[in-house]
């Protein structure tokens, strides 16, 4: 190969006819490698763990301190932000750091770039290895997740819900109005205003579709999340309903929004506790996304099975499960929450046991799932029979289902949701074939796969919502 190279330059000689070959000039000297600081390296820093099939997005925000450096790690498609890490340690041209909260003994170790702009290394968990390059800037957002500037007014607001203060963003389109509204309300669990999960923002995504189209959103942050207050595990159906009610009497009192023209959106949950908030104030229109039409307890058993069964579960150790949702709903229904909590400490506890060591959820991750089920707002979810409020429903419904979710399951609920609304004048109901419970294009609808699909909500459901209303409520 060498012989051949050198050869080149001899045959474009003869062909150019020149009688000598100009030495070219020599290349300029390369720039002089960049020594990395504790000061140009504070800052943040963004990269993807490449674990194959599944890659990990992360973001670094380092900080110089007492001539060292203090740093912590966004991991959005895990709902990890600001976790600590620790020996945080530049050493020439090498970074290293450790992430002792996430277990398996992670750290990472890179070396810049002679130019400073990059840090080529590894991040390695368990013993395992993956490639990772650190480079300067926050970490990505997903795919959909809308930009400012924004076409249209975005304003924070505050109002009183039932007893406590909530918080939230207004947006609308530009102009005096009145513009329909939409209230957004989100699923089960402590969300925030943008209902974020896994690094997906779907409510910020629905705000921004619909405000594009020319109608005013209010997203507000559940009780103890963000700037609301109070504590959406003390809470119960009731409360959260008169929220709502609150969230859709302050659009009325607003002058640039139609009061006559104020409907709901919602997703799972959010879908239980629209109905009931059109028995206790008129509204104009309900959108209802992956929402049970069955009472919670069978969502929740349901949903165990499907999920089990996706997973590989023996069928002995699904029935088990039920036969536990079944016994725990009774005890939430009776309100013996000690009782109910010694249950789920026992069902948790030789779960967590029968796992390799190495898998094993921390003590406090326990008593985290713990406190999230044993409560009075995890009650108000297993005894809901969502029948009557369905039924009732008198103004203009869609209500949507994924046909890979395996949470709120298709084809137990779409039938019954059917035949609940059909007392309505205007009632659609879809099932999106190849769509999970985020409403997400999935290859099988499992849990796992949410954090690792891009696309927050797929564009054939948000088309849906945007034309259905579009259709109805023109702006």
């Amino acid at each position: 190969m060498r012989r051949l190279l050198a050869a080149l330059p001899v045959v474009l000689l003869l062909l150019s006819g020149c009688g000598a070959a100009e030495e070219p000039p020599p290349p300029p000297p390369p720039p002089p490698p960049v020594t990395p600081t504790v000061e140009t390296t504070a800052g943040e820093w963004a990269g993807r763990i490449g674990i194959p099939d599944a890659p990990l997005e992360i973001g670094i925000r380092l900080t110089a301190e007492n001539g060292g450096l203090r740093g912590e790690i966004d991991i959005p498609a895990q709902a990890i932000t600001a976790m600590p890490l620790s020996d945080v340690l530049l050493e020439g041209r090498e970074l290293s750091f450790r992430l002792p909260e996430l277990g398996g003994d992670a750290w990472f170790r890179g070396t810049f770039e002679t130019d400073g702009k990059s840090i080529p290394g590894a991040f390695t968990q368990y013993g395992q290895s993956y490639p990772l390059v650190l480079r300067p800037g926050p970490v990505a957002g997903r795919p959909q997740e809308p930009k400012p500037p924004f076409p249209y007014r975005v304003e924070e607001v505050t109002y009183a819900g039932d007893g406590v203060d909530l918080a939230g963003t207004l947006t609308r389109p530009e102009g005096p109005g009145p513009f329909t509204a939409v209230l957004l309300l989100s699923g089960s669990g402590p969300q925030n205003r943008d209902a974020e999960f896994f690094g997906h923002k779907p409510f910020l995504l629905l705000a921004d579709l619909l405000t594009r189209a020319g109608y005013a959103v209010l997203r507000v942050d559940d009780r103890g999340v963000g700037g609301s207050g109070g504590q959406l595990y003390e809470s119960t159906y009731e409360q959260l309903t008169a929220d709502a009610v609150a969230g859709v009497e302050f659009l009325r009192t607003r002058p640039e929004i139609n009061r006559d023209r104020i409907g709901l959106l919602g997703h799972s949950e959010g879908g239980y506790l629209a109905p009931m908030v059109a028995q206790r104030t008129p509204i104009a229109f309900v959108i209802m996304m992956a929402t049970p039409a069955t009472p919670g307890e069978e969502v929740v058993v349901t949903q165990n099975q499907l999920v089990l069964e996706a997973a590989g579960a023996p069928p002995g150790f699904v029935e088990q499960q039920a036969a536990y949702v079944r016994t725990l709903a009774a005890l939430l229904r009776a309100e013996d929450y000690e009782r109910a909590r010694a249950l789920a400490v026992q069902q948790l506890v030789a779960q967590a046991e029968a796992l390799p060591p190495e898998q094993r959820p921390a003590v406090e991750d326990l008593e985290a799932q713990i406190a999230a089920t044993v409560n009075p707002y995890y009650r108000s979810w297993i005894v809901h029979d969502p029948a009557p409020a369905l039924q009732a429903l008198r103004v203009p419904v869609l209500a949507l289902y994924g046909g890979a979710d395996l949470q709120v399951s298709a084809g137990q609920n779409e039938p019954l949701m059917r035949n609940l609304l059909a007392g309505s004048p205007d009632a659609t109901v879809r099932t999106l074939p190849g769509l999970n419970f985020l409403m997400q294009p999935a290859r099988t609808g499992a849990l796992d796969e949410y954090a690792t699909i891009d696309t927050t909500i797929d564009p054939s459901a948000l088309e849906y919502v945007r034309s259905w209303l579009t259709q109805r409520f023109p702006r």
